[in-house]
């Protein structure tokens, strides 16, 4: 138990090294030119093909649990047929 706690604390104190990190390429302009560009589309599509696959990927899931969540609502208030 003792070997299990120290090597955890020796673990825990080891540092990070941020030297080996990759650096990212700060793309901030790029999407702000983008976004605010005046093309006709709406904001939420302006991302492209990809953007435009989870809207529509997340209105059919939103109409098809509508529909399912109305037809249990409908067959919840049906009265139950006696045995």
């Amino acid at each position: 138990v003792y070997l299990l706690f120290q090597a955890l604390r020796q673990i825990s104190q080891r540092t990070i090294s941020t030297a080996s990190r990759r650096q990212l390429e700060n793309r901030v302009p790029e999407n702000q030119k983008l976004f605010q560009e005046d093309n006709g589309l709406p904001v939420h599509l302006k991302g492209g093909a990809k953007d435009a696959l989870l809207y529509r990927t997340t209105a059919g899931l939103t109409v098809c649990g509508t529909i399912y969540a109305l037809y249990y609502l409908l067959v919840s208030s049906m009265p139950k047929k006696p045995n």
